[in-house]
């Protein structure tokens, strides 16, 4: 069994899919690993670290892969990367598949399994596997340290014989992994903390680190499935935003954490709200990398409005680049021990586990995620080949988890005989209308 791990390519990844510790798990579990001459640079890993651990040094990754039955990767691989490895090999990372269709069906034809570990329900045997949480724990903590850096006055309040420093209001909106580890840090740097959340239950977590949860009773509750919010209505939205429009004036440092799978950010600060703060203000945007939270938000860059700087940081886990690469390649074995039989020191997928369906996006050269399944027909090939359904919009936007049932029930309805052309015109609205049903977060 062998296991290769490649250099990310992706402009500003920092991170890398194996540590020299977990280099050394992989190793105790019979396997050969391969890792690219220079693959852990960004994250303060040597080549002759991985060395120490067990693992032989690739002089490319078309070396490293050659041969490879598991590829651990951080960000999603060009399918031409995976040239050379063993039919059926697994690939293991975080693929960011929607609005990728394309790329998942060009993977999809290599022959490789490839695993979504962002798609990891969160249950409790899969905990130790949460690649988002692990990564947007950091990304919490990492808001506070930037958002301090560019504040140009002190956080906790100081009392001094030439008088007393008040200390400084941060606000946090979201309180899920990100959010809570940003409070617990403002906490910690001694800041006044308040925060907002769309589903009431956050309230409970939030008043236990010590902050004031702002909450519009409008919303009533706002939680979705698998611990995510759904998204809000119009109505929602504007309760929300006129709450947060008052509380943000009084603010010194906002730090906002709300993404929507597969979505782009939902916008919770305007241009008018950034306005209305004082300057030397400061607002932390960890949804940037989908376009931000924040309609002034730069994303990759840092940016400011009238005197208030928008910190606009695409890749935040990964501005903690050694901390992030060791917890994300742990939560990699954690997973890849499920599919490993330790006693033959071989791969045993067991394609009925819950974590394997609900990760799956590509196998034997098919899409075979249902939430994308059409992209099989993504990349257009020019004109030739099989009729594609039409009607088959995607289902991308839809849920992040395992089970949508839409493509099970899509056959045309049977074809009428000419005779009853006429009949069929009413009929067939009829058997369309239950097809679809497609849920969002």
């Amino acid at each position: 069994m062998k296991i290769a791990i490649m250099r990310e390519t992706q402009a500003g990844e920092t991170r890398v899919a194996a540590s020299p510790e977990t280099i050394g798990k992989l190793v105790g579990l019979g396997a050969d690993v391969a890792v690219e001459k220079g693959a852990g640079e960004a994250s303060r890993f040597t080549d002759n670290a991985f060395k120490q651990a067990g693992a032989t040094i690739a002089a490319s990754a078309a070396a490293a892969v050659k041969g490879a039955d598991v590829i651990l990767t951080v960000r999603r691989p060009k399918a031409t990367a995976l040239s050379g490895a063993a039919k059926g090999a697994l690939v293991l990372g975080t693929i960011d598949p929607y609005g990728n269709e394309s790329d998942i069906a060009a993977l999809a034809k290599t022959g490789t399994s490839l695993f979504a570990m962002e798609f990891m329900p969160r249950i409790t045997r899969a905990q130790v596997m949460d690649v988002l949480s692990s990564q947007a724990n950091l990304a919490g903590y990492q808001a506070v340290i930037d958002a301090a850096g560019a504040f140009d006055r002190a956080m906790p309040m100081m009392m001094t014989a030439a008088g007393t420093v008040r200390p400084a209001k941060v606000f946090v909106m979201g309180a899920g992994v990100a959010g809570l580890q940003a409070i617990a840090t403002a906490r910690r740097l001694g800041a006044m903390v308040s925060a907002t959340d769309v589903r009431a239950a956050a309230g409970e977590q939030v008043e236990s680190l010590g902050a004031k949860f702002v909450f519009v009773e409008a919303l009533k509750d706002a939680s979705g499935e698998g611990g995510y919010a759904r998204e809000l209505t119009k109505d929602e939205q504007a309760a929300q935003a006129e709450l947060v429009a008052k509380h943000i004036a009084t603010q010194d440092i906002v730090i906002t954490t709300a993404l929507i799978p597969g979505r782009p950010a939902p916008k919770l600060i305007s241009k008018q709200m950034v306005e209305s703060m004082a300057p030397g203000s400061v607002i932390v945007d960890l949804a940037a990398e989908r376009g931000g939270n924040c309609e002034m938000t730069q994303p990759g860059k840092i940016a400011e409005h009238k005197g208030v700087t928008l910190i606009g940081h695409t890749n935040v886990a990964g501005r903690l680049s050694t901390t992030a690469s060791n917890l994300y390649a742990r939560n990699l074995v954690a997973f890849l021990e499920t599919m490993i039989d330790k006693e033959a020191k071989s791969l045993a997928v067991n394609w009925d586990d819950e974590l394997v369906q609900a990760t799956l996006l590509t196998r034997d050269g098919a899409v075979v995620h249902p939430n994308f399944k059409g992209a099989k027909a993504a990349p257009a090939k020019k004109p030739a080949k099989a009729k594609l359904p039409p009607a088959e919009k995607e289902a991308a936007p839809a849920k992040t988890g395992a089970a949508s049932k839409t493509a099970a029930a899509k056959k045309p309805a049977a074809k009428k005989t000419t005779a009853r052309k006429t009949a069929a015109k009413k009929a067939a609205p009829a058997k369309s209308g239950a097809a679809n049903k497609t849920g969002g977060k």
